[in-house]
């Protein structure tokens, strides 16, 4: 009897660590069950990864990284990887990322968005790419509370091009999509705040005094139109009267991202972001 006490026992612990891990395991979630809008005929094509970079995408997604139940923070943050629009830096601008912010209390959601530039792509960039930036802010507020998130403590970060994706998102209008039976689609658009990091800038960004909140940071060695051009959109920011604090950090070139191999100073930048988010009150905002 106690041999087969002591089996039973084992099972339960192995059979617990199982569920334990299959919990923790990301999952990648479609943005349009159905099918993304204005990708119809190539949503049957597999998308492509090789060498930390993805490619392909026509049913854009996300990877949700979430905290555990005790330590989430109720703040959340979709990921908009790098690539100059044609492939996704997806793990040291995307998984690495997420996976940093959720073993703080952070939900982290990696977005694969169309790709605007990749060869033969019939996708636009403030189309179909930033439509899929507002469709995951969207899908993250509708599972707001079965995900420990609050739905008004919803940023995005960018890196590169996925810096513009970001902007742009954070900076037009919230489009209210009518009266529809989709849940998704009736929520709101427009993060809570906003993190470029190296980022592609848009040539048309409107701020205003409303512009959710700014995290800047990039590399003095990166090139001119990123370098200079973030501290001019700082100072934008500023006249504007909306909020933002810049990073430069010397020594550092273009996409750095988040790497173990990450020297300082611009490997901190984590660290200061997340200072940032909580000097905002995004941190321990429960749902």
């Amino acid at each position: 009897m106690k041999t087969l006490a002591w089996f039973l026992l084992l099972v339960g612990a192995l059979l617990a660590a199982s569920i334990g891990v299959a919990a923790e395991t990301p999952t990648q979630i479609p943005l349009w069950p159905k099918g993304a809008p204005g990708s119809e005929a190539r949503k049957a094509e597999k998308e492509l990864l090789e060498s930390g970079r993805a490619a392909n995408i026509h049913n854009p997604s996300i990877t949700a990284y979430l905290p555990p139940t005790e330590k989430a923070t109720g703040a959340a943050v979709v990921i908009c990887p790098g690539g100059a629009h044609r492939f996704h830096a997806i793990e040291h601008e995307g998984y690495a990322v997420a996976q940093w912010l959720s073993e703080r209390g952070i939900a982290g959601f990696v977005l694969k968005y169309r790709l605007a530039r990749e060869t033969n792509s019939t996708y636009k960039v403030e189309t179909h790419a930033l439509a899929d930036a507002q469709r995951a802010i969207r899908l993250v507020r509708s599972r707001a509370a079965e995900w420990n998130v609050n739905p008004s403590a919803v940023g995005i970060i960018g890196f590169s091009a996925g810096g513009e994706i970001a902007a742009l998102a954070a900076t037009r209008p919230d489009v209210d999509l009518g009266n529809t039976a989709d849940d998704v689609d009736r929520q709101k658009s427009r993060p809570d705040f906003q993190a470029l990091v190296y980022p592609a800038i848009p040539r048309d960004m409107v701020l205003t005094k409303d512009t959710p909140p700014a995290f800047l940071a990039c590399g003095y060695n990166d090139r001119q139109n990123i370098s200079e051009g973030l501290a001019e959109l700082y100072l934008s920011f500023k006249r504007a009267g909306a909020a933002a604090e810049l990073h430069i950090y010397a020594g550092a070139g273009h996409g750095f991202g988040l790497r173990a191999t990450n020297r300082a100073p611009a490997g901190a930048w984590p660290a200061r972001f997340e200072e940032w988010m909580g000097d905002r009150g995004f941190l321990g905002r429960k749902p």
